[in-house]
């Protein structure tokens, strides 16, 4: 017989699980009715500045490995790849995926695509370590309890130093119950990091841009 902690658990894996499928049907819906608003086909100048500094002699970052979480189409991929650096990306939706090969392979680029969950990096052909994470609203669409799993994964896989560039809604931009970031929430998951930066985007509902930085081991 369960016992009510038993039937609670079992209650709370079932809405997990639901909120999961609920994202990704959402995901590959947006791909299905055109570009999605998160997939511009323009490098956000954040990344840019990140990779390629904010003047002549400024602090542009050495190319190495890069993980980008929720690559879309490609975009940011053959960018990086582009500026010297070995890419890895992922994407929970097939069809992007399959358009993120097509344009790598038209730019000329080499980028090792993956078909799959950011929050279960374990299942992925991604061996760290990576010195760049990059995450475009991936993060903040992620259901709470595969969250910590997400951390872990990049936490394994980061390089001493290892930087993570991530852009993500505030809660009060979605009508559901779990998406959306704040920085305190940041600070508290990601152990072993330092969230270095927090700025504000420019979009009409509350956006920001997150540095955090692995603590050296």
């Amino acid at each position: 017989m369960d016992t009510p902690n038993t039937v609670r658990d079992a209650g709370g894996a079932e809405a997990g699980r639901d909120d999961e499928e609920a994202v990704r049907r959402a995901l590959e819906e947006y791909y299905r009715a055109g570009k999605p608003p998160w997939d511009t086909g323009v490098t956000p100048p954040e990344l840019v500045a990140l990779i390629e500094g904010h003047g002549e002699g400024s602090d542009a970052l050495p190319p190495g490995r890069a993980l980008e979480l929720g690559c879309g189409t490609g975009t940011n991929a053959i960018y990086l790849a582009r500026h010297g650096w070995e890419v890895v990306a992922v994407d929970l939706v097939g069809c992007a995926i399959e358009l993120a090969r097509e344009r790598t392979e038209a730019a000329g680029v080499d980028v090792r695509l993956l078909h799959g969950d950011a929050t279960r990096l374990d299942e992925l052909d991604a061996p760290g370590p990576f010195d760049l994470f990059f995450d475009l609203s991936c993060y903040c669409g992620i259901p709470p309890h595969r969250r910590d799993a997400y951390v872990t994964g990049l936490t394994r896989r980061a390089a001493p130093g290892a930087r993570l560039l991530m852009f993500g809604y505030g809660p009060e931009a979605f009508d559901d119950t779990f998406s959306g970031v704040t920085a305190d929430e940041l600070r508290t998951r990601f152990a072993g990091w330092d969230l270095v930066d927090v700025t504000p985007g420019t979009n009409p509902v509350p956006t920001f841009w997150f540095t955090l930085r692995a603590r050296d081991a």
